[in-house]
């Protein structure tokens, strides 16, 4: 199993409206590709950020194979919705660990 981890750190003034969006847009896009089993977010709490508000949205797929055809095939489409949508109001960093 792996972990997909976008850490996306979001400034105060559009911090709500980027949270419902990710709920009820962004990441019902991607677990529609039918990639991913489950998802999370997570809040950061500590280390507190020196501006704005941190999250990690966690996706666990089967294997690599998988996450290699998502950043092929819907990928680039869903970050670049996100990059129209807050820019860099919203910046975003991501990781793939394997769940041991």
């Amino acid at each position: 199993m792996l972990l997909y981890n976008v850490t996306v750190n979001v400034e105060l003034g559009v911090h709500a409206e980027w949270l419902a969006w990710m709920k009820a847009v962004h990441i019902p896009e991607v677990m529609a590709t039918g990639i991913f089993k489950s998802h999370r977010i997570c809040k950061l709490l500590l280390p507190k950020p020196e501006e704005g508000v941190t999250y990690a949205i966690q996706y666990y797929c089967e294997n690599q194979e998988a996450l290699n055809r998502y950043f092929e095939e819907f990928a680039p489409a869903l970050q670049q919705r996100h990059a129209a949508a807050y820019g860099n109001r919203a910046y975003a960093f991501r990781t793939v660990l394997e769940v041991v």
